[in-house]
């Protein structure tokens, strides 16, 4: 009876044995660094690569620093010291990170820069990102197209708005939507009347809509008593939202004064009700999904000691080296397209943003 028991005990942990790889497939840890919760899109961006690296076997640290610098460095310290095997680094302010990727390359810890280019560090093995000069110019188009301006149309008042100084992107935003407005600005088909150009100028720390909204109403009250504003370049739906309620508290997205052409960027669901209301005009939507996926990819290549894919070699100088990268496209989205783009693709429900 004995023998029997221990018969019967050693088939069924030897079954038990057999299903506790498939199970627990651990192939490590992960550790991935996200800027901050205030913005729905990297709460999404964090969602989706824990969703596709536990797919994958991989466990997964996610930590978020909420804007704050030396939070992040501290969230990644711990995580070289708890000895991830990979960091996914979506960097607050990418040149501070020199000295935690060094210690992170001595224990032979790669690093995947997520989205923002981290700067002034040889440990920077890969970079997956969009195409962020082609945001810019998507986001300057779609005023082009509003406007009429290559029918001949203007001239028109618009002013710029750029992302935060400290975000390597926001200067590819900044100067693809130049490469297509300055052409007009030239010939006074656009009129920037503050007279504010350059990212020195234009340049929103952190990307903090209530800044955006203060600069909006400083440049009302200063150099539109008497002029309307036509557009503004505005290189994120959050600044977007602070720049549109200041232009309804000087009587703009009203029936006797339309709201001015607004751009914006990551298809945020605040951003795609305002488009839905007739205010915002456009965003440019950058599909997480695909990112993460990329970035799962790099993780998977350099933990197989392999070279990860990637389609662009040149673009990303980090001021020490030239990143490896992956650029996807993003798409721009207005009232014409946006169930199209956003609902037929699964990204939202309908319901979200009815």
């Amino acid at each position: 009876m004995n023998t029997f028991k221990s018969l019967a005990a050693a088939i069924a942990f030897g079954l038990l044995g057999a299903a506790l790889p498939a199970l627990a497939q651990d192939k490590g840890t992960v550790g991935i660094a996200m800027p901050t919760k205030s913005s729905a899109r990297w709460i999404a961006d964090g969602d989706n690569m824990v969703k596709v690296l536990k797919e994958r076997g991989y466990k997964t640290d996610l930590q978020y620093a909420e804007d704050d610098i030396p939070n992040q460095l501290a969230q990644i310290e711990n995580m070289v010291t708890k000895g991830v095997k990979v960091l996914v680094i979506a960097s607050i302010d990418g040149t501070t990170l020199t000295k935690v990727l060094q210690s992170a390359a001595d224990k032979g810890i790669k690093v995947i820069a997520y989205d923002r280019l981290i700067k002034g560090s040889k440990n920077v093995d890969y970079y997956a990102t969009f195409d962020n000069f082609q945001v810019g110019v998507l986001q300057a188009g779609s005023i082009v197209d509003k406007l009429g301006l290559k029918q001949g149309k203007g001239p028109f008042n618009i002013e710029l708005f750029g992302g935060s100084p400290d975000d390597n992107n926001a200067f590819f935003f900044y100067d693809g939507g130049m490469s297509v407005l300055k052409p007009y600005i030239d010939s006074g088909k656009l009129v920037v009347r503050s007279k504010q150009m350059g990212m020195d100028k234009v340049g929103t720390l952190r990307w903090d809509g209530a800044v955006a909204q203060a600069r909006m109403d400083n440049l009302l009250s200063a150099f539109y008593g008497n002029a309307k504003v036509d557009a503004v370049l505005s290189p994120y739906d959050g600044l977007s939202i602070g720049i549109l309620s200041s232009l309804k508290g000087v009587g703009y997205c009203s029936a006797k004064q339309p709201c001015p052409v607004v751009s914006g960027q990551d298809a945020e669901v605040p951003s795609v009700k305002s488009i839905l209301r007739n205010e915002q005009y456009s965003t440019v939507f950058k599909d997480t999904r695909e990112l993460a996926k990329v970035a799962a990819n790099m993780v998977d290549a350099v933990m197989a000691g392999k070279q990860p894919e990637v389609n662009d070699t040149k673009t990303y100088n980090n001021g020490i080296k030239v990143v490896p990268s992956y650029l996807l496209k993003p798409v721009s989205v207005d009232a014409s397209n946006w169930k199209k783009v956003l609902i037929d693709s699964g990204y939202y429900k309908e319901s979200q943003v009815r």
